[in-house]
């Protein structure tokens, strides 16, 4: 192993915003780029031993977090942590930490335009009319207004999702187990999952993915969606059943606008392609200039508090 003469910080992303990078100024930045394997990674760590990662793309696993001895913090850029063993970084002291709330209103802005594409089937009457088709008779799509909207998880990205679905005038109930009913706005209701799912219009998920969310819409809880419901998915894959899902959407039954899946890329196998009543993005919900920067800058911002509050205690020695 080479000797390590400045703080390095690695970076799993091919470039990150210039504000994070004048945060992060003094430190040695590595960039492992966009695309790597998971062995590629552990040797990148290995070799470079960063006190800490600017986590973006790839899987930060125990392997990953054993392979610098000098590894201090993870700083996820954005706010899914499910890529991150976590269980693995407390036991070996190390920090992980998301950057709350950076890309809310970009991933808020994302659900409202799969709603409406959704909604108002945009994409699919774009094709036709670039195909040379002209679908004004019979035509019929889903006026929003007086429309009921079910959101799971009223945290920063689903109390945006709320105001824009109150301002254009939708009903709205909440199923969040960590919301009090006097913190929401007048009118909306908070409802229990499977009390919530009958009443949809529209339901739109945006919860993390953990223990207890994996696989929270199964079989049984998608056929508690009324015929021609919508659902949003601009959170993380792993929140409903892929399988059931996809065999609903062939049977007409929902539609669905989509931002992230149990496997990307998607290759040209996947069962996603082709699927009708279907709008899906590449997982692109946060990926906004101010997004970017605020994932970028809120990764970075957390990475030097670590460092430097971690510096401080070995400063102080043992009290």
């Amino acid at each position: 192993m080479r000797t390590i003469t400045a703080d390095t910080i690695l970076v799993t992303e091919a470039a990150i915003h210039p504000d994070a990078v004048a945060l992060l100024a003094g430190y040695r930045l590595v960039y492992a780029g966009a695309k790597f394997t998971q062995d590629e990674l552990v040797a990148l760590c290995e070799c470079e031993q960063p006190v800490a990662i600017l986590a973006r793309y790839g899987r930060i696993d125990r392997r990953v977090l054993s392979a610098s001895s000098r590894l201090k913090v993870v700083g996820r850029h954005g706010v899914g942590m499910d890529a991150i063993d976590q269980q693995a970084a407390r036991e070996l002291g190390i920090a992980a930490i998301a950057a709350v709330g950076s890309n809310s209103q970009a991933v808020a802005e994302h659900t409202l335009g799969l709603m409406l594409a959704c909604a108002r089937r945009i994409p699919w009457l774009d094709r036709r009319m670039h195909d040379g088709h002209w679908d004004k008779a019979g035509y019929m799509g889903l006026e929003l207004s007086g429309a009921t909207l079910g959101i799971v998880g009223c945290g920063s990205i689903g109390a945006r999702v709320m105001r824009f679905a109150l301002a254009i005038g939708m009903n709205v109930r909440v199923c969040d187990p960590y919301i009090e009913l006097d913190t929401l706005p007048s009118g909306v209701t908070l409802c229990r999952l499977d009390e919530l799912l009958p009443m949809c219009d529209v339901l739109s998920l945006h919860c993390p993915l953990d223990d207890a969310t994996r696989g929270l819409l199964d079989e049984r809880r998608l056929g508690l969606l009324r015929k021609n419901a919508i659902v949003i998915n601009t959170a993380r894959a792993g929140l409903f059943d892929e399988t059931a899902m996809q065999e609903r959407l062939r049977a007409g039954d929902l539609h669905l606008g989509l931002d992230c899946f149990d496997e990307e890329p998607l290759d040209e196998t996947s069962s996603w392609l082709g699927l009708p009543n279907t709008v899906m993005t590449p997982h692109i919900g946060g990926t906004t200039n101010g997004g970017l920067r605020g994932m970028a800058v809120g990764a970075a911002e957390n990475i030097v508090r670590v460092i430097g509050r971690r510096q401080l205690e070995s400063s102080l020695g043992p009290v």
